[in-house]
């Protein structure tokens, strides 16, 4: 018999629109839970996250806590919503113990990578530029820990080389949408596999520097890096100085001093790197347009033998790249 539990759904960017879709399909969803709306913009108009717009649009309750932690009143909403279950997919804060306690069969959470690798908030991200070459979706029982809990389904999902974390982004939505809907349908019969925390890696939340280029890894690093921010922060050069924003990076054939630029043609701007050569195909100087990289190259008076400015991070321990 085809399990059809009450769903409470907590999600609030753009890729969780799609699997709030799938669970409503099936099964009722008695409140929709999302981060409290944001000003967007230069006019920092008041706007909500994806998944609130979806829930108003097809009228799905509603509610945009601002916190969580000692919050009775958003406690006692959910559980008057009668869900049985909790789903969560990049909702984006942490839900205290209590609140995991609500819904009899707790909550599940959707999370795209094969845990335990690539816990926390940019798997997607990290995969690539950890140069994965195959990730997937993780259906798991959320506790307290970040991304701890045991494991109810995983699916593979093999990274075309061409993908960035956008195209990426979309397949594992897609993926995402079907396996919380078959993990609904089976949940009684499903059994808790706990992780193996010695196998664990770490994916936090990017920063700006980690779009800086690293001319000094080899050219497949400093692409797959390239395919991992290409949402954001997005991939970021200097040169003299002054930050240009590149595009359109593959690799290609050369050796040279990492950050040299060893020529310039009508495909785009050849430069070094620790090990091979990445060929670019549009830059983006500060405040201006891109450009394709020829053109730009031009009329900045780049040619064979520039040296873009080379960049080192401060080593982190807790991060994973």
């Amino acid at each position: 018999m085809t399990f059809t539990p009450r769903v409470a759904f907590f999600g609030s960017p753009a890729f969780a629109v799609p699997v709030l879709d799938a669970i409503r399909e099936r099964f009722e969803v008695v409140l929709v839970v999302t981060q409290p709306d944001k000003p967007v913009g230069r006019g920092l108009k008041l706007t909500p996250p994806p998944v609130a717009a979806r829930a108003a649009e097809v009228g799905l309750p509603l509610a945009q806590p601002r916190k969580l932690r000692g919050n009775a009143s958003f406690e006692a909403r959910l559980r008057d919503s009668g869900a049985d279950v909790a789903v969560t997919c990049a909702y984006g804060k942490i839900l205290p113990g209590p609140l995991l306690a609500v819904p009899r069969h707790g909550f599940l959470n959707t999370h795209t990578s094969l845990l335990p690798k690539y816990r926390g908030a940019a798997p997607i991200q990290w995969a690539l530029i950890g140069g994965e070459t195959v990730t997937g979706t993780t259906i798991m029982q959320t506790d307290e820990g970040l991304d701890t809990g045991p494991i109810l389904l995983q699916e593979e999902l093999p990274i075309a080389p061409q993908w960035t974390s956008l195209e990426l982004s979309d397949a594992l939505s897609v993926q995402a949408a079907r396996l919380i809907v078959e993990a609904l349908s089976r949940l009684p019969d499903l059994t808790p596999v706990p992780q193996d925390d010695a196998r664990a890696t770490h994916a936090p939340l990017l920063t700006k520097e980690d779009g800086f280029v690293r001319w000094a890894d080899p050219a497949r690093a400093v692409v797959d890096r390239y395919r991992g921010v290409a949402a954001w922060p997005q991939t970021t050069a200097f040169l003299g100085g002054a930050r240009l924003k590149l595009s359109g990076l593959t690799i290609t054939e050369g050796q040279g001093q990492p950050g040299e630029v060893l020529g310039v043609d009508a495909d785009g701007l050849t430069v070094a790197c620790g090990e091979g050569a990445v060929r670019v195909a549009t830059v983006q100087p500060e405040a201006r347009k891109a450009q394709p990289a020829p053109v730009w190259a031009s009329g900045a008076g780049v040619g064979r033998g520039t040296q873009f400015d080379l960049w080192e991070p401060v080593a982190d321990p807790g991060r994973t790249g």
